[in-house]
Protein backbone atom coordinates (compact mmCIF):
# COMPACT_ATOMS: atom_id res chain seq x y z
CA UNK A 1 0.00 0.00 0.00
CA UNK A 2 1.53 3.34 -1.09
CA UNK A 3 1.94 6.27 1.26
CA UNK A 4 -0.66 8.14 -0.82
CA UNK A 5 -3.19 5.35 -0.33
CA UNK A 6 -2.68 5.65 3.41
CA UNK A 7 -3.14 9.41 3.10
CA UNK A 8 -6.49 8.64 1.46
CA UNK A 9 -7.43 6.53 4.46
CA UNK A 10 -6.46 9.38 6.76
CA UNK A 11 -8.67 11.73 4.76
CA UNK A 12 -11.58 9.34 5.12
CA UNK A 13 -10.99 9.37 8.87
CA UNK A 14 -11.20 13.16 8.78
CA UNK A 15 -14.42 12.95 6.77
CA UNK A 16 -15.91 10.73 9.47
CA UNK A 17 -15.39 13.44 12.04
CA UNK A 18 -11.96 12.73 13.49
CA UNK A 19 -9.93 15.87 14.08
CA UNK A 20 -6.70 16.42 12.18
CA UNK A 21 -4.83 16.41 15.47
CA UNK A 22 -6.30 12.98 16.33
CA UNK A 23 -5.41 11.53 12.93
CA UNK A 24 -1.82 12.75 13.14
CA UNK A 25 -1.49 11.75 16.78
CA UNK A 26 -2.25 8.09 16.09
CA UNK A 27 0.12 7.89 13.09
CA UNK A 28 3.12 7.01 15.20
CA UNK A 29 4.72 3.79 13.96
CA UNK A 30 7.33 4.34 11.21
CA UNK A 31 5.14 3.90 8.08
CA UNK A 32 2.26 5.84 9.60
CA UNK A 33 4.63 8.55 10.73
CA UNK A 34 5.57 8.92 7.10
CA UNK A 35 1.91 9.48 6.30
CA UNK A 36 1.67 12.13 8.99
CA UNK A 37 4.81 13.80 7.67
CA UNK A 38 3.54 13.69 4.10
CA UNK A 39 0.19 15.23 5.01
CA UNK A 40 1.92 17.99 6.96
CA UNK A 41 4.40 18.70 4.16
CA UNK A 42 1.67 18.91 1.52
CA UNK A 43 -0.32 21.23 3.78
CA UNK A 44 2.65 23.46 4.52
CA UNK A 45 3.46 23.70 0.83
CA UNK A 46 -0.12 24.59 -0.03
CA UNK A 47 -0.38 27.19 2.71
CA UNK A 48 2.98 28.65 1.71
CA UNK A 49 1.59 29.17 -1.79
CA UNK A 50 -1.47 30.89 -0.28
CA UNK A 51 0.51 33.14 2.09
CA UNK A 52 0.48 36.13 -0.28
CA UNK A 53 -3.27 35.73 -0.86
CA UNK A 54 -3.24 33.80 -4.14
CA UNK A 55 -1.99 30.44 -5.38
CA UNK A 56 -0.36 30.64 -8.82
CA UNK A 57 0.34 27.88 -11.30
CA UNK A 58 4.05 28.51 -10.88
CA UNK A 59 3.78 27.86 -7.15
CA UNK A 60 1.89 24.63 -7.73
CA UNK A 61 4.52 23.59 -10.27
CA UNK A 62 7.29 24.45 -7.80
CA UNK A 63 5.68 22.19 -5.23
CA UNK A 64 5.58 19.33 -7.73
CA UNK A 65 9.23 19.90 -8.62
CA UNK A 66 10.44 19.16 -5.12
CA UNK A 67 7.77 16.73 -3.89
CA UNK A 68 7.38 14.10 -6.59
CA UNK A 69 3.95 12.48 -6.66
CA UNK A 70 3.41 9.24 -8.61
CA UNK A 71 0.71 9.70 -11.29
CA UNK A 72 -1.55 7.05 -9.73
CA UNK A 73 -1.54 8.94 -6.44
CA UNK A 74 -2.05 12.48 -7.76
CA UNK A 75 -5.79 12.58 -7.07
CA UNK A 76 -5.37 11.77 -3.38
CA UNK A 77 -2.47 14.18 -2.97
CA UNK A 78 -4.49 16.89 -4.74
CA UNK A 79 -7.31 16.46 -2.22
CA UNK A 80 -4.93 17.21 0.64
CA UNK A 81 -3.37 20.14 -1.23
CA UNK A 82 -6.68 21.71 -2.24
CA UNK A 83 -8.10 21.45 1.27
CA UNK A 84 -5.01 23.10 2.75
CA UNK A 85 -4.62 25.90 0.22
CA UNK A 86 -7.96 27.52 1.01
CA UNK A 87 -6.23 29.70 3.60
CA UNK A 88 -3.08 29.87 5.72
CA UNK A 89 -4.87 29.19 9.00
CA UNK A 90 -3.36 26.37 10.98
CA UNK A 91 0.03 26.26 9.31
CA UNK A 92 1.61 26.53 12.76
CA UNK A 93 0.07 23.17 13.72
CA UNK A 94 1.66 21.47 10.73
CA UNK A 95 5.03 23.08 11.43
CA UNK A 96 4.90 21.99 15.06
CA UNK A 97 3.94 18.43 14.11
CA UNK A 98 6.82 18.11 11.66
CA UNK A 99 9.28 19.59 14.14
CA UNK A 100 8.16 17.12 16.81
CA UNK A 101 8.78 14.17 14.48
CA UNK A 102 12.49 14.93 14.19
CA UNK A 103 13.41 16.03 17.69
CA UNK A 104 16.90 17.51 17.69
CA UNK A 105 17.68 16.43 14.12
CA UNK A 106 17.45 19.65 12.12
CA UNK A 107 18.70 18.37 8.74
CA UNK A 108 15.30 17.43 7.31
CA UNK A 109 13.77 20.60 8.73
CA UNK A 110 16.36 22.75 6.97
CA UNK A 111 15.63 20.97 3.70
CA UNK A 112 11.91 21.44 4.17
CA UNK A 113 12.34 25.16 4.85
CA UNK A 114 14.40 25.38 1.67
CA UNK A 115 11.56 23.74 -0.24
CA UNK A 116 9.14 26.33 1.13
CA UNK A 117 11.47 29.12 -0.03
CA UNK A 118 11.47 27.51 -3.47
CA UNK A 119 7.68 27.70 -3.56
CA UNK A 120 7.55 31.25 -2.18
CA UNK A 121 9.67 32.76 -4.98
CA UNK A 122 8.24 30.63 -7.81
CA UNK A 123 6.01 33.49 -9.00
CA UNK A 124 8.99 35.86 -9.19
CA UNK A 125 8.03 37.87 -6.11
CA UNK A 126 8.67 37.68 -2.39
CA UNK A 127 5.75 39.08 -0.46
CA UNK A 128 6.07 40.36 3.15
CA UNK A 129 3.40 37.84 4.16
CA UNK A 130 5.56 35.07 2.71
CA UNK A 131 8.52 36.32 4.70
CA UNK A 132 6.45 36.33 7.89
CA UNK A 133 5.23 32.78 7.14
CA UNK A 134 8.74 31.45 6.55
CA UNK A 135 10.19 33.19 9.59
CA UNK A 136 7.50 31.65 11.79
CA UNK A 137 8.09 28.18 10.33
CA UNK A 138 11.83 28.57 10.93
CA UNK A 139 11.13 29.62 14.52
CA UNK A 140 8.88 26.65 15.13
CA UNK A 141 11.49 24.35 13.57
CA UNK A 142 13.99 25.89 16.04
CA UNK A 143 16.41 26.62 13.21
CA UNK A 144 19.36 28.91 13.74
CA UNK A 145 19.02 32.44 12.33
CA UNK A 146 21.95 31.81 10.01
CA UNK A 147 19.95 29.04 8.29
CA UNK A 148 17.20 31.53 7.51
CA UNK A 149 19.67 34.19 6.33
CA UNK A 150 21.42 31.70 4.07
CA UNK A 151 18.19 30.68 2.36
CA UNK A 152 17.00 34.28 2.11
CA UNK A 153 20.25 35.31 0.43
CA UNK A 154 20.09 32.44 -2.05
CA UNK A 155 16.42 32.53 -2.99
CA UNK A 156 14.89 35.97 -2.64
CA UNK A 157 14.92 38.02 -5.87
CA UNK A 158 16.97 41.18 -5.42
CA UNK A 159 18.38 40.15 -2.06
CA UNK A 160 21.86 41.61 -1.58
CA UNK A 161 24.41 38.87 -2.30
CA UNK A 162 25.84 37.77 1.02
CA UNK A 163 28.34 34.92 0.62
CA UNK A 164 28.93 34.89 4.37
CA UNK A 165 25.25 34.20 5.01
CA UNK A 166 25.26 31.41 2.41
CA UNK A 167 28.11 29.66 4.22
CA UNK A 168 26.77 30.45 7.69
CA UNK A 169 29.87 32.41 8.73
CA UNK A 170 30.64 36.04 9.49
CA UNK A 171 33.07 38.58 8.00
CA UNK A 172 34.93 38.47 11.32
CA UNK A 173 35.85 34.77 10.86
CA UNK A 174 39.35 34.09 9.56
CA UNK A 175 39.80 32.50 6.16
CA UNK A 176 40.91 29.13 7.51
CA UNK A 177 37.70 28.79 9.56
CA UNK A 178 35.63 29.80 6.55
CA UNK A 179 37.46 27.25 4.41
CA UNK A 180 36.72 24.50 6.92
CA UNK A 181 33.05 25.48 6.91
CA UNK A 182 32.97 25.49 3.10
CA UNK A 183 34.55 22.04 2.89
CA UNK A 184 32.10 20.67 5.45
CA UNK A 185 29.13 22.02 3.48
CA UNK A 186 30.51 20.62 0.23
CA UNK A 187 30.83 17.16 1.79
CA UNK A 188 27.33 17.28 3.25
CA UNK A 189 25.65 18.51 0.07
CA UNK A 190 27.53 16.70 -2.68
CA UNK A 191 24.95 14.93 -4.88
CA UNK A 192 27.02 11.72 -5.06
CA UNK A 193 26.90 11.39 -1.27
CA UNK A 194 23.16 12.01 -1.18
CA UNK A 195 22.51 9.52 -3.97
CA UNK A 196 24.51 6.93 -2.05
CA UNK A 197 22.26 7.56 0.96
CA UNK A 198 19.17 6.92 -1.16
CA UNK A 199 17.70 10.42 -1.13
CA UNK A 200 14.91 11.03 -3.67
CA UNK A 201 15.46 12.87 -6.94
CA UNK A 202 13.83 16.09 -5.72
CA UNK A 203 16.24 16.27 -2.77
CA UNK A 204 19.18 15.74 -5.13
CA UNK A 205 18.03 18.66 -7.31
CA UNK A 206 17.87 21.00 -4.33
CA UNK A 207 21.28 19.81 -3.12
CA UNK A 208 22.83 20.41 -6.54
CA UNK A 209 21.59 24.01 -6.55
CA UNK A 210 22.70 24.40 -2.95
CA UNK A 211 26.20 23.13 -3.75
CA UNK A 212 26.54 25.60 -6.61
CA UNK A 213 25.60 28.46 -4.27
CA UNK A 214 28.06 27.22 -1.64
CA UNK A 215 30.92 27.12 -4.14
CA UNK A 216 30.05 30.57 -5.50
CA UNK A 217 30.06 31.97 -1.99
CA UNK A 218 33.50 30.52 -1.26
CA UNK A 219 34.86 31.92 -4.55
CA UNK A 220 33.50 35.38 -3.70
CA UNK A 221 34.99 35.36 -0.21
CA UNK A 222 38.35 34.01 -1.43
CA UNK A 223 38.56 36.69 -4.11
CA UNK A 224 37.56 39.39 -1.64
CA UNK A 225 40.23 38.30 0.87
CA UNK A 226 42.86 38.06 -1.88
CA UNK A 227 42.18 41.65 -2.95
CA UNK A 228 42.39 42.77 0.68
Amino acid sequence: MSVWTRIGEALRALAKGESLADVLARLRTPPEQTVGFTIAVIALGAKMAKADGRVTRNEVAAFREIFHIPPKDEAQAARVYNLARQDVAGFELYADRVAAMFGEDRTVLEELLEGLFHIAVADGEYHPAEDAFLREVARRFKLDERVYRSLYSRYVPGAPPDPYAVLGVTPEDDLSAIRRRWRKLVRENHPDRLIAHGLPEEAIKLATNRLAAINRAWEMISAERARA
